[in-house]
């Protein structure tokens, strides 16, 4: 019995703005701090690899003082709003409807809300009342596709049913006005706000790739590598700069067992679905895959158009392949890294 993905959309917030139109409210930001200190910090900006992002609040609410609780508000009332979209954009791709859906895991990590944004999807949208949940919080960028190893399960083990993976993420909510760290500016710059949903299905006769594997690698001692510090003011960004470095230690590992274990070897990938972290994280498994005359081409190119989105980003790179004509029997691998520190695999073919 396969599970195959259906289809795949995403949704975008009504703010936007390219990195040249936000430098001057970075500027501002900085006024005060020392002129070399500004400069590192600008160049950071416009090195970062991303061109546009969106984003749920306009530049000037980002750049004001909000506190935790103002910030957490909005996220909430626009991350109900982007998920039910994307969910919707998802559906209609498929030609489902929202009663078709039996399993419903929602994913984010950048803000706070009980009950979860499913409760209020399958209130709006007046899904069916014996609807398996599970809201993912906690997991980062990797979140995407554990949402889609989660389902993945609960469909083999149950034949002819549906799911629906929804991952809304808003970064820029997360912005510190009163941190000047390296951390903060690094965020800042590489990050972006979306949503998108992936559905999934084990009928037998749905068309779309099967997963035809998932797996999970944990890495030992690298709790502190990435994710959240909640302080009064927020959560604060942790990010080591250790990070590319540790991935390209960790990759034999990661991708070579994974694909044995389904007679597969990464020169039999025609697609590589990876999710972009950062500009330094790309240029590092770019040079891995680099190596093996692979690609990752659109990864680059999401990171560019929209900025680095958390765990829904990896979704984004997955609708451009998708939405593509790919010949029946092509292999793609996707993957994500995200805090634990972790990394998570999945292998499809059309």
């Amino acid at each position: 019995m396969s599970v195959k993905i259906k289809a795949v959309a995403k949704q975008l917030p009504q703010y936007t703005r390219n990195t040249k139109e936000i430098l001057p409210y970075i500027k501002m930001w900085l006024n005060g701090q020392e002129k070399r200190f500004q400069r590192k910090a600008i160049k950071i900006f416009e090195n970062a690899g991303v061109e546009r992002r969106y984003s749920i609040m306009d530049p000037v609410d980002i750049f004001s003082n909000l506190s935790f609780e103002e910030r957490n508000d909005i996220y909430i009332k626009e991350s109900i709003e982007l998920a039910e979209k994307a969910l919707n954009n998802a559906l209609a791709k498929a030609s489902w409807e929202p009663q078709d859906i039996d399993f419903l895991i929602t994913v984010s990590c950048t803000g706070i809300m009980i009950p979860s944004v499913d409760a209020y999807l399958i209130n709006n949208l007046k899904m069916r009342q014996d609807i398996v949940r599970l809201p993912v919080t906690e997991m980062g960028c990797a979140a995407g596709v554990s949402g889609i190893i989660y389902a993945k399960n609960f469909l083999k083990a149950n034949p002819g049913k549906r799911a629906a993976v929804v991952a809304v993420e808003s970064p820029m909510a997360t912005f510190q006005l009163q941190d000047f760290s390296m951390v903060n500016i690094v965020s800042a710059a590489i990050f972006g706000d979306g949503a998108a949903c992936v559905l999934l299905s084990s009928h037998e006769l749905e068309e779309g790739p099967n997963i035809v594997g998932e797996e999970m690698y944990h890495f030992f001692d690298a709790e502190d590598m990435m994710g959240f510090k909640i302080k009064n003011r927020g959560l604060h960004m942790v990010l080591d700069q250790a990070v590319p470095e540790t991935i390209a230690e960790h990759f034999p590992k990661i991708v070579h067992p994974f694909l044995e274990k389904y007679n597969t070897k990464i020169e039999e990938i025609d697609h590589l679905i990876f999710h972009p972290g950062g500009r330094k994280i790309v240029q590092t498994v770019e040079q891995l895959f680099g190596a093996l005359n692979k690609n990752i081409d659109d990864t680059k190119e999401v990171l560019s158009l929209y900025g680095n989105m958390s765990s829904a980003t990896i979704l984004y790179v997955l609708e451009r392949f998708m939405d593509r004509k790919i010949a029946k029997g092509d292999k793609g691998l996707m993957l994500s890294y995200g805090p634990g520190f972790s990394a998570q695999r999945v292998l499809l073919e059309w």
